[in-house]
């Protein structure tokens, strides 16, 4: 066993490294960028398929489910801009909950975030699935075929290939796909109202809720609609190269946000006022399309329209891959700078401002993920989760920072300190409201980097170290834990031996009180490390 002061010694050597990598990040993007950024990376296959999953979820009542999920954004948003304006860092949804809770914290939130990565191989998915149209052996009605599984990785590849170059181009390029993005889905929308909408249908089959207003919870993840709007934090995560990030991030966020909320909302709408009545004789759980929009422009006559959606649904959640293959090296090269996975993987490339070889780590995880699921819905469903624990892990980080020390000159975003337990408790309400048929697969997958943890900590650290780490990350496992319990107990698809509406009550003061515990415990870190909130290596 090393002496106590070895490990201190490489982790400050580490820590050099990774400020100097960081340097060779290239400062370019601006307000244009960023905005653009965050809207295609929010607008990707979530608007080809959503609103279906969402309607046969809740039917008319989705539409309370995209403005819950716009709160949770509205929500979310304020603790990240807070976060990456005041410690703009390239990767920094992945810095964050490391520096203000510690290692165990930092790798299981890292852990999840990898895992994420899974969520760009559901727009690959979504581009097969819209494909299969022209190229039916494809896609066999619920997962990719052999044949689809190679036209996938080749996707991929070619991906990982455009981001391989400066930052600069993949500004350009992707400034000239959302362009494309938000014409085609107003074009849409616009097309189907005109083709003639059917009245009553806020109200008829079943009525606004016909599977009762929980279902509108349930929407949220199993319908795809936090997929859907996740994406907005990805100006965040180029904080480390834009340019003035402490005016512009703020901007760029919430005009994503706005932006893209209009727009799910305009679909919505539109598609449940075009469906037609003959399809409604199972109510809205029998409505299933496998390119949603497309096959019912086809059932309007609206053979133009169909033809253009086949080939967006090749460029929204091929531009949203794009975006996502980017922020994805990002939290990569992040995590590698964490030391959750090996620093190999931290090099930035001087020429380009590039992080290549995150990238490649990235095409393995890719290809894994498109193995076992292969269905947009099936990925959606398990990624929804992990982005909403995310979110709750930046809440306690903010938390942490404004309380710990030099946390007073920290102060962007005004009543941070009853939005961030806010923020907290909703990201863990719809968490468990996803279910637990979801939350069965996705908890499990994220304790799973409690052992990473362990491995990763296994030589050269002193048992008093680990066993303050251990108790300064505590919380992040009790709370996946209750989690998990809670869900197998309630109503959401769980056992129902706690009904509702205290199930959801419980979750709230389970919630409310690790919430607080993890903020205790962050602040006693910052306080032992000697760490400011206005230094962040």
């Amino acid at each position: 066993m090393p002496e106590p002061g070895v490990r201190d010694v490489a982790e400050e050597a580490g820590g050099r490294a990774a400020l100097a990598e960081e340097r060779r990040l290239h400062k370019v993007l601006g307000y244009w960028g960023l905005t653009a950024t965050g809207f295609s990376n929010i607008v990707g296959s979530g608007w080809l398929f959503a609103a279906m999953y969402a309607a046969r979820t809740a039917g008319p009542a989705a539409l309370l489910s995209w403005v819950g999920a716009g709160v949770l954004c509205a929500l979310v948003a304020l603790v990240m801009i807070e976060l990456g304006a005041s410690r703009p860092e390239g990767g920094g949804t992945v810095r964050w909950p490391l520096y203000a809770s510690g290692r165990l914290v930092g790798t299981v939130v890292g852990w999840s975030v990898l895992l994420s990565v899974g969520g760009t191989a559901a727009e690959i998915s979504a581009i097969m699935q819209y494909a299969a149209h022209y190229l039916p052996g494809v896609y066999n009605g619920h997962t990719l075929t052999p044949a689809g599984l190679g036209v996938a990785v080749s996707l991929c590849a070619l991906l990982t290939a455009l981001n391989w170059f400066a930052v600069r181009l993949f500004a350009g390029l992707n400034n000239l796909v959302s362009i494309f993005k938000i014409v085609v889905p107003v074009v849409t929308v616009l097309a189907l109202f005109a083709s003639g909408w059917h009245s009553g249908r806020l109200t008829g089959h079943g009525g606004f809720a016909p599977y009762g207003y929980a279902a509108c919870l349930s929407a949220l993840a199993g319908g795809g609609i936090v997929y859907s709007v996740n994406g907005f934090q990805a100006p965040l995560d180029f904080s480390g190269e834009a340019r003035d990030p402490r005016r512009t991030i703020p901007r760029s966020v919430l005009s994503g946000i706005a932006l893209a909320l209009v727009m799910y909302l305009a679909l919505q709408l539109a598609f449940l006022f075009t469906v037609p009545e003959r399809l409604l004789g199972h109510g809205w759980r029998g409505v299933d399309f496998d390119s949603p929009f497309g096959q019912l422009a086809l059932i309007l006559n609206l053979h133009w329209l169909s033809s253009l959606l086949y080939a967006d649904a090749v460029l929204s959640p091929g531009g949203s891959a794009y975006v996502g293959v980017a922020i994805d090296a990002r939290h990569t090269y992040a995590l590698a700078k964490n030391g959750t996975i090996p620093r190999y993987f931290m090099r930035v490339n001087p020429r380009t401002g590039i992080p290549q070889r995150a990238l490649l780590l990235n095409l393995a995880v890719f290809v894994f993920f498109l193995l076992p699921f292969g269905g947009w819905q099936d990925i959606v469903r398990v990624m929804g989760d992990m982005y909403l624990l995310i979110y709750a892990a930046s809440a306690v980080a903010v938390a942490v920072f404004r309380s710990g020390p030099g946390g007073g000159t920290a102060g962007w975003v005004p009543g941070l300190r009853w939005i961030a337990p806010v923020s907290f408790v909703v990201a863990s309400e719809f968490v468990y409201w996803s279910g637990w048929h979801d939350l069965r697969l996705a908890l499990p997958m994220v304790l799973a980097g409690v052992p990473v943890y362990l491995v990763m900590r296994r030589t050269g650290h002193d048992g008093g170290a680990l066993g303050a780490e251990l108790r300064t990350g505590a919380w992040v496992v009790v709370y996946l834990l209750a989690l998990t319990g809670l869900s197998w107990l309630g109503t959401f698809r769980g056992s129902g031996r706690l009904p509702a509406p205290y199930d959801s009550l419980t979750v709230a003061a389970v919630s409310l009180a690790v919430f607080f515990w993890a903020v205790r415990s962050g602040v006693r870190h910052l306080v032992s490390t000697g760490e400011s909130v206005s230094s962040p290596d």
